[in-house]
């Protein structure tokens, strides 16, 4: 199969945007909080707009892209981005912004479930993990970067820089609310991304066996099976971690140590992103050496005690343990996923699309959190994820997967 260069290209580009529309709700909450006087339980409601249309769209999507093929569902997703975004830049609002999420959230399910099978066509078979990598070290930099691009836009909007980007942004976004300035950089980013998919010429993709969405026969006998269900739960504890840590440790920041969410607070989200990526790196590493099942139980002990460690040491310990949280954090979706699908021998596409439905994990968990910190307060309440992790931890004990990861012995290397 002839490699597309620039497609592949074009996929991982989609893959930083994904995640740079995606992950920017951590650093921006206490400013929404702020700014529209909301409560704690209240604010809990935006991730959950954005996360709950993957429950909606994940498995439509995989039928839609059957019918409408790849170029059409990008462009779709992308204008639903641009629709969203500019939404919220121009009535900013509560009301609005949960409208707003949601759209956009409809937009980036419609992608994570396009790209996949469009990067194995366009990359090549035998070049598909890697490329896989690399998109997910995309995605890692993109969310490294947007809390850094958020940091920038609210310190220096309506101040002495005149730099043909404020010139624009000034007289657009109201002075007492800088943070919306984001909406209009991201609606400027989709409608770019509408142009580029339009003109960009991809390639036929014909989806395996394994990859198509059957929500007849193969839907019920998945459903028959209890291992589904549980990697089900799985996923949506994982994402649900992920985002009731990303999107809450700035406001437990700014309320427990004072701490500046448009600056320090986002900073620390950064490099929770960050060093979720370098792990990501280190997991590739470590599970050809150890079974997933230990790495996972290992790294998501030391979730665990980072996660503890934010919350109820000082705000020295804070600055480092949450940050913490994700690199432990990083190897557990990819070994959820892979355990789930090693443990059916057919059906991986529909599977697939059940699982990734579990991403309304992160619209629900969040919710919880805020919620209960309505009633005990935000730190007791972030205690809630000892229950999402000690699910996870609990995968790799009862996890059986039909095929194990090959592992090589250190003699193994050096022959």
């Amino acid at each position: 199969m002839k490699k597309n260069t620039l497609i592949v290209a074009l996929i991982l580009l989609i893959f930083f945007v994904i995640s740079f529309l995606t992950n920017i709700l951590g650093p921006i909450i206490p400013d929404i909080i702020d700014s529209f006087t909301l409560s704690i339980g209240l604010a809990g409601f935006l991730p959950f707009a954005f996360f709950v249309a993957y429950a909606v769209m994940s498995i439509p999507s995989g039928i839609l892209v059957e019918k409408y093929k790849e170029k059409k569902m990008l462009i779709f997703a992308f204008t639903m981005a641009f629709i969203g975004a500019l939404l919220f830049a121009f009535i900013p609002g509560f009301s609005v912004a949960l409208i707003s999420l949601f759209i956009i959230g409809i937009g980036m399910a419609v992608l994570q479930v396009v790209i996949n099978p469009l990067l194995r066509t366009a990359g090549g078979e035998e070049h598909f993990a890697f490329n896989s990598v690399m998109g997910q070290l995309a995605f890692g930099a993109a969310s490294f970067l947007s809390p850094m691009l958020y940091s920038y836009l609210v310190t220096n909007i309506h101040t002495t820089n005149d730099s043909l980007l404020f010139s624009f942004l000034n007289p657009m976004v109201p002075e007492d609310l800088k943070w919306v300035s984001l909406y209009w950089v991201f609606a400027a980013i989709a409608f770019l991304m509408v142009i580029i998919v339009y003109f960009a010429k991809f390639p036929k993709v014909e989806l395996k066996a394994d990859e198509k969405i059957d929500v007849g026969v193969a839907f019920k006998d998945l459903l028959a099976n209890k291992y589904v269900l549980l990697y089900f739960l799985g996923i949506f504890c994982y994402v649900g971690t992920e985002q009731g840590i990303a999107n809450w440790i700035s406001k437990f920041l700014q309320s427990y140590h004072g701490i500046d969410p448009s600056t320090t607070g986002a900073i620390v989200i950064s490099y929770f992103w960050g060093l979720l990526t370098i792990g990501c790196l280190l997991g590739l590493a470590l599970l050809k050496f150890f079974d997933s099942r230990t790495v996972l139980i290992f790294f998501t002990i030391g979730a665990i005690i980072s996660l503890l460690a934010g919350l109820f040491g000082t705000a020295e310990i804070a600055l480092i343990a949450f940050p913490l949280t994700g690199f432990f954090a990083s190897v557990m979706w990819s070994i959820i996923f892979s355990l789930a699908l090693n443990s059916v021998p057919q059906h991986h596409g529909t599977f697939s699309g059940i699982l990734c439905t579990g991403i309304a994990g992160g619209a629900i968990v969040p919710l919880v959190i805020g919620g209960l910190a309505e009633l005990v307060g935000l730190k007791l309440s972030m205690l809630f994820l000892l229950f999402t992790l000690g699910y996870i931890l609990s995968i790799g004990i009862w996890a059986k997967p039909l095929v194990t990861n090959a592992t090589k012995s250190l003699k193994d290397i050096f022959k």
